[in-house]
């Protein structure tokens, strides 16, 4: 059976255009009766009857400007034919100048040009019935014009206004998702960056003792599994924040934690694996409770560094100072193995993005950062992160 065509506008919505249509295609009409009509052709009155009918008109404006603008300007010189007063057209031309911004403000130049000239070449038209003497009729065609160009030009302020309001919410969006994809870069480069080099090592030692030192070989075949399993729960638990970050419907959270600084031990654990003792301390109040972003920054620049420890440090061990003050947390991480093979400035092209990244992460929080070689050998990194002066809700103790 075919399917019965339905019209877009429901029967309410088809109703109301038809009353607008009808409204004005009667407003030329009314008009030319209202301009007749009183007792004594009584200013007043008639000035009342013609704001009624150029009311008629409006309805039909938001839904069809350029019909409207033209039944206007039809009652405008059906008017003007009968040498009313010109105060009884200020209105109608008030009207149809309103119709012409509005076109100015939602229509390209190609359907606003026409209009505004037609606009004006019908009102000038009318002047000459409602005008006497050559000075007179001059003074009205000037007004006429600078009130319809002053219309059009305020129509096209309020275009150009919403163009660039638009530019800049696109803009917005853009750096918007710029900062995400850069927040996901850092995350993703912090999750597996620390557990390859792990892997990588103890692969290479694996490879190297499997013939003569079976034990061992086996040790680092079970270090890559662990390693692996963590950067594994690690990434899915990186991707299923990054899907809930709005929250689902249901506004459910991700149900595994953000790491922090409660999971250094860990993070030592796999260091120790690759070769690296790790010694860490911490000053200040322990307990005192982070902001889930400052406990996580930190975890991650502590993650960092000792994976560039692991990776260019060549040094048996490292050291980790974390001291909490009154207004910010403190982090440093310092090896003695050469710093020759690890430069402190920008990435280069190709390179790592690890000393970048974590700068870019104690920037974003308003902190402060340096790595670079220490005077006596080997490396620093330092990361000073702001507090607040009292912890907000959520926060947890590391």
């Amino acid at each position: 059976m075919p399917a019965t065509p339905r019209s877009s506008l429901p029967s309410g919505g088809r109703v109301a255009a038809v009353l607008a249509w009808c409204a004005a295609v009667a407003h030329p009409f009314v008009l030319l009766s209202a301009l007749r009509a009183g007792p004594y052709r009584s200013t007043e009155l008639r000035l009342f009857l013609t704001a009624v009918t150029v009311g008629l008109a409006l309805p039909l404006a938001r839904r069809n400007p350029l019909a409207a603008l033209g039944l206007l300007l039809t009652g405008l010189f059906a008017g003007a034919t009968t040498r009313p007063e010109a105060v009884l057209l200020y209105l109608p031309v008030l009207a149809a100048d309103g119709i012409v911004g509005w076109l100015a403000a939602r229509r390209p130049l190609r359907v606003l040009l026409p209009a505004a000239l037609g606009s004006l070449a019908v009102q000038v038209a009318a002047a000459t019935y409602t005008t006497s003497g050559q000075d007179v009729f001059v003074s009205t065609v000037a007004a006429l014009a600078l009130a319809l160009l002053t219309a059009g030009l305020l129509g096209r302020s309020v275009r150009d206004r919403r163009g660039h309001a638009a530019e800049l919410r696109a803009a917005t969006a853009a750096e918007a998702v710029a900062a995400e994809r850069l927040r996901i870069a850092r995350e993703l480069h912090d999750v597996v960056a620390h557990s390859i080099g792990v892997i990588a090592i103890q692969a290479g030692v694996g490879r190297r003792v499997i013939e003569t030192q079976p034990a061992e070989a086996r040790n680092a075949l079970a270090t890559i599994e662990t390693t692996s399993r963590e950067t594994l729960a690690g990434l899915r638990r990186t991707l299923g924040a990054l899907r809930a970050a709005a929250r689902d419907a249901d506004g459910h959270a991700p149900r595994d934690p953000a790491p922090g600084l409660a999971d250094l031990e860990r993070l030592t654990a796999s260091t120790a694996d690759a070769g690296v003792r790790v010694e860490v301390r911490h000053l200040g109040d322990p307990g005192r409770p982070l902001p889930p972003e400052v406990d996580l920054a930190a975890y991650r620049i502590v993650q960092e560094s000792l994976t560039n420890v692991v990776r260019h440090a060549s040094a048996p061990a490292c050291r980790v100072t974390v001291e909490r003050g009154e207004d910010g947390l403190v982090v440093e991480i310092t090896d003695d193995g050469p710093a020759t093979a690890r430069p402190a400035g920008p990435a280069p092209a190709g390179g790592g993005y690890g000393i970048v990244g974590m700068r870019e992460r104690t920037e974003l929080l308003g902190g402060r950062f340096s790595a670079g070689p220490r005077p006596g050998g080997g490396f620093h990194v330092t990361a000073l992160l702001p507090l607040p002066t009292t912890a907000p809700e959520g926060t947890r103790p590391s």
